[in-house]
């Protein structure tokens, strides 16, 4: 399946209403609830996984119904993304002994938001919103 522009600025676009679904819950949820870090951040994480899910199925991908499965890949395909810069953030400060905040910010959001969104691209459109080959001779309804 060749990948097309319209498909990664549909991607993008979800990315970007997650994220900023995800940023506002959290600052709300810390700001004026004064909710601890740990719970306002996973509960942020889900609502912004969930408006990335949604703005996959519906406008990226075009799926008028989704089921429990499909989200649950979903979801564990952004854990993996969160792992990778995770990863990009241990590996650079306590691996590589940069441990500066722009060091820290540059590993994590920087390299690691890169590497992770790819591996959620990759993910998304191989492993939860996969498309059926087309039978030999007939047309792809995905195609157009």
């Amino acid at each position: 399946m060749t990948v097309t522009g319209r498909e990664v600025a549909a991607f993008a676009a979800a990315g970007l209403a997650a994220y900023a679904a995800d940023l506002a819950l959290f600052l709300w949820l810390r700001g004026p609830l004064a909710m601890d870090p740990l719970t306002a951040k996973s509960l942020s994480f889900v609502a912004g996984c969930t408006v990335a899910y949604l703005g996959n199925a519906l406008g990226t991908y075009r799926r008028g119904r989704t089921g429990l499965r499909e989200y649950a890949v979903f979801f564990a395909v952004n854990v993996a993304g969160a792992a990778v810069q995770l990863l990009c953030v241990g590996v650079s400060h306590y691996g590589l002994g940069l441990t500066s905040a722009r060091a820290d910010t540059v590993s994590g959001l920087g390299v690691g938001m890169a590497l992770a969104t790819c591996l959620r691209f990759w993910g998304t459109r191989t492993l939860v919103f996969r498309t059926p080959a087309p039978v030999r001779g007939s047309r792809s309804p995905w195609t157009g």
